[in-house]
């Protein structure tokens, strides 16, 4: 259970994944397909050029897309098992309405992910619990976290390239 990742990695790769332009690229392509040659900059019209390359070549580096001859962008099958981690944790958090009753995906995802990482980080196994606060999860709902905690230990320990450095680059 990540136990051979250290504190360090797993920041890494949680800056990663919760990498809004990440976030939108493989959210994207899981819900519509590979996304056509030149067509990428259409498809994420709000991210500038410059972030386009960097989400798409980190993405790349970390084996999250490829690129498809006649295709275009796709996932590989790492991405796609990312894919159904966002999914299930965006579910997770739209049912407890975290972080609040109304924000992006992306947010919740960013969110969800934060709160994923204090708990693996952290190590909570001693069962100390943040005080509950505003856009603090119920008990209940942290406890309703296992499935996506589950799907993020399993998709790391499949995953170690993502533990790795590139991140800074998605916010150069």
């Amino acid at each position: 259970m990540t136990a051979s990742l250290t504190p360090a990695e797993l920041r890494n790769a949680f800056a990663l994944l919760s990498s809004p332009g990440l976030i939108r690229l493989i959210t994207e392509i899981d819900d519509n397909g590979p996304i056509p040659p030149r067509r990428l900059a259409g498809t994420l019209p709000d991210l500038s050029a410059h972030h386009l390359r960097r989400t798409t070549h980190v993405g790349r580096a970390h084996g999250l897309v490829r690129v498809a001859p006649g295709a275009g962008l796709a996932l590989t099958e790492a991405g796609s098992e990312l894919a159904d981690f966002y999914d299930a944790t965006a579910r997770w958090a739209r049912r407890h309405a975290y972080p609040a009753a109304v924000c992006s995906f992306t947010t919740r995802l960013q969110h969800s992910l934060s709160l994923l990482a204090v708990a693996l980080v952290a190590d909570r196994a001693d069962g100390s619990h943040r005080p509950a606060g505003e856009g603090t999860p119920t008990i209940e709902a942290e406890a309703g976290l296992f499935n996506p905690r589950a799907l993020l230990v399993q998709w790391l320990d499949a995953n170690p390239q993502v533990t790795v450095g590139l991140e800074a680059e998605l916010v150069a």
